[in-house]
């Protein structure tokens, strides 16, 4: 059975390989903070339907509790060590949704049905905003059934990129993000491009950008919102031409092409 990735904007896709529904870092609010949601309807409730979630890191549009909240009873949600400890809210997630909770570190690995699901290293910033004496990593994963799906969640470029990640057929990247500026731990386009060169999978898409921007700021750098998408599958082209690049529209999804 093939693979098949919907993206419902932001970080978060479905992921449904050999029967299982994998969702990654629900964020299914119109407004939150200082962000609102500028393009694509909100996910409907079919979104939230899902064997096992996860959540890359703890910034907030990533793990985002109320969005958790709209998952059934029961579902496996897959977080990063010490999540528990620097989210407090997990643990009413928990006793009061009845979700069941796995805290993982890079090289642990998670059954759910027929797939295995195994955390890899991040670059980028993962604690709890504001602050806090509490550190968690960030992760991303690689999601193995009939196809290897690697879900990026927020990174940069690391070195050991492609032996940590390990061999993929479909890489779900970051290309952009919420504001006008993107600091240090994070892909844009280009960097984006030059990291299928090094996992080399056989379809990528690109996610994290077009969906969210901050109140007030339409005027500013707007191509830092609109263009990441088109930017990505332009240099994806010059870098890694034989990469088929999926750019999808919120509420999209494709069946990219795998191995085997």
């Amino acid at each position: 059975m093939p693979v098949e990735v919907t993206w419902w904007g932001h970080a978060t896709c479905t992921i449904e390989d050999s029967g299982v529904r994998v969702l990654t870092d629900p964020l299914f609010v119109r407004r939150f903070a200082h962000l609102r949601r500028r393009r694509g309807e909100l996910p409907g409730p079919e979104a939230a339907v899902a064997d096992v979630v996860l959540v890359s890191h703890l910034h907030s549009d990533h793990l985002h509790l109320p969005s958790l909240s709209r998952l059934a009873p029961g579902t496996r949600l897959v977080v990063p060590v010490g999540a528990s400890r620097s989210v407090p809210g997990l643990r009413g997630l928990r006793s009061e949704h009845g979700l069941l909770i796995t805290e993982v570190a890079a090289g642990d690995e998670v059954r759910v049905g027929a797939v295995r699901v195994r955390a890899v290293p991040a670059l980028h910033d993962g604690r709890r905003l504001p602050m806090g004496p509490h550190r968690s990593p960030a992760l991303g994963y690689v999601v193995e059934g009939g196809a290897r799906t690697y879900f990026a969640g927020d990174t940069g470029l690391f070195d050991d990129m492609a032996e940590a990640v390990g061999p993929v057929d479909v890489a779900l990247l970051p290309v952009g993000g919420w504001g006008p500026y993107l600091g240090h731990g994070h892909l844009d386009a280009g960097r984006a491009a030059q990291a299928l060169t090094r996992l080399a999978p056989r379809s990528a898409v690109p996610v994290h950008y077009g969906t969210y921007w901050p109140i007030g700021m339409d005027g500013v750098r707007p191509h830092e919102f609109h263009a990441p998408g088109d930017e990505f599958v332009r240099k994806a082209a010059l870098l890694a031409p034989e990469v088929a690049v999926h750019r999808l529209s919120h509420g999209e999804r494709v069946r990219p092409e795998a191995a085997g």
